[in-house]
């Protein structure tokens, strides 16, 4: 029988969700990592309240949701900031072409860019884009793209398929199992799965 001391902590992970369609699609992410026994914190942009309420995030993961970079944790920090600290893994699902410029040009103008700017170097990034197929092939995304794997981050996806637009093309965002594997194998990297 181990004692209280040897116990680990869960593995802590935030989902970032950004303003797209596929934004659905990370409500089953935060189920799916809570059933594995995650912590799971949630934080979304304003345009991802267009699209998704805070409700079932709050409800799956059992934890108020960042909405806004003037929320606030019980005391005095702001979450953007205790989150940052807290995090073994980020992932940004959906993550549009939006949020990856701002994240490669380092702005920080809500509450997931400014997280992220602030993330240790130990914790891991994960974005799992959607979007359009000409936004997805677009110079200024590869080149952002390749930014942010050259800071670390890694991607998962997009997949081929119809997107919302109506197109067919490289844009949609991977099967919400595709994406929690990949953020199961950073956390085992991270010796925290």
């Amino acid at each position: 029988m181990s004692s209280f001391l040897e116990r680990k902590s869960p593995p802590r992970v935030v989902v970032g969700v950004t303003g797209s369609i596929a934004a659905h699609k990370a409500i089953d992410l935060v189920s799916q990592l809570v059933q594995r026994e995650c912590e799971v914190r949630v934080v979304m942009s304003a345009d991802a309240l267009r699209f998704v309420t805070e409700v079932p995030f709050r409800t799956l993961s059992r934890n108020s949701v960042v909405t806004s970079l003037y929320d606030t944790d019980e005391d005095w920090v702001p979450q953007h900031i205790s989150l940052a600290d807290w995090a073994d893994v980020v992932a940004i699902a959906p993550a549009t072409a939006n949020t990856i410029a701002k994240l490669a040009c380092g702005i920080a103008d809500n509450a997931l860019t400014c997280m992220v700017l602030a993330l240790r170097p130990e914790t891991g990034l994960l974005l799992a884009p959607a979007m359009n197929g000409r936004m997805w092939s677009h110079e200024s995304t590869e080149e952002n793209v390749r930014i942010l794997a050259s800071r670390g981050a890694e991607l998962v996806g997009p997949s081929e398929g119809l997107q919302a637009c109506g197109y067919q093309g490289k844009g949609r965002m991977s099967p919400v199992e595709e994406v929690l594997a990949h953020v199961m194998e950073m956390l085992k990297e991270r010796g925290r799965a």
